[in-house]
């Protein structure tokens, strides 16, 4: 019979590998939102890609979502543009989370040419970021904005109403915004990884 021995024996002889719990990965394009981080597999935005972000209703904290990725961006000299938003973005709240809006331009555009300005935006390699809020976008293009951001090296971000959720996207994010009873996230795409069982509290994000 073989012998028994002591497992702390092993241990201590090193003859047994002791794995290490791995450290919390850090992506390249960080949300600032440090549980949303922890769940994506490129430990943040996926770079150079749409995300698309489902909303009940316009204005119920998207741009909360967004703004530490839009402080860190111009922080570091970098130009974010936001196509027709549906509210006038306020300087002054922007200011107070970080944003240097001198690296802000904000696009007025009507509906039909809406895409064309986010499309060209993207592609143009200028931008690190564009946001857009497109009412009427078919998988085309939606596609044609995502190779728009691979094009031009740019994180996209478009807003749209959760009713969209039961259509296929090319989008390698899909977020779905929750603002009763409580702000929170649903993960419903992450390219790359299992989508997670669980909603993310949106309460505080991480500079």
């Amino acid at each position: 019979m073989a012998a028994i021995l002591a497992l702390s024996s092993l241990i201590e002889a090193r003859q047994i590998w002791r794995g290490r719990e791995a450290p919390a990965r850090v992506g390249d394009q960080p949300t600032g939102w440090k549980a949303l981080d922890a769940i994506l597999p490129a430990g943040g935005w996926p770079d150079a890609s749409l995300s698309e972000i489902l909303l009940p209703v316009d204005g119920v904290g998207e741009l909360q979502l967004v703004l530490p990725t839009l402080a860190r961006l111009t922080k570091h000299k970098r130009s974010v543009v936001i196509v027709a938003p549906p509210y006038v973005p306020c300087v002054a709240g922007w200011r107070q989370h970080g944003v240097d809006m001198r690296r802000v331009e904000i696009v007025s555009a009507i509906e039909k040419e809406g895409l064309w300005t986010t499309e060209q935006c993207l592609r143009s390699g200028s931008c690190s970021a564009v946001l857009a809020w497109p009412h009427q976008a078919d998988d085309r293009a939606l596609r044609r904005l995502q190779v728009a951001a691979d094009t031009g090296k740019a994180l996209a971000f478009v807003f749209r109403d959760r009713r969209h959720l039961s259509n296929a996207s090319p989008a390698a994010l899909r977020l779905e915004l929750e603002a009763m009873p409580c702000a929170q996230i649903w993960v419903r795409k992450c390219r790359g990884a299992n989508v997670p069982s669980q909603p993310i509290p949106l309460t505080r994000y991480v500079h």
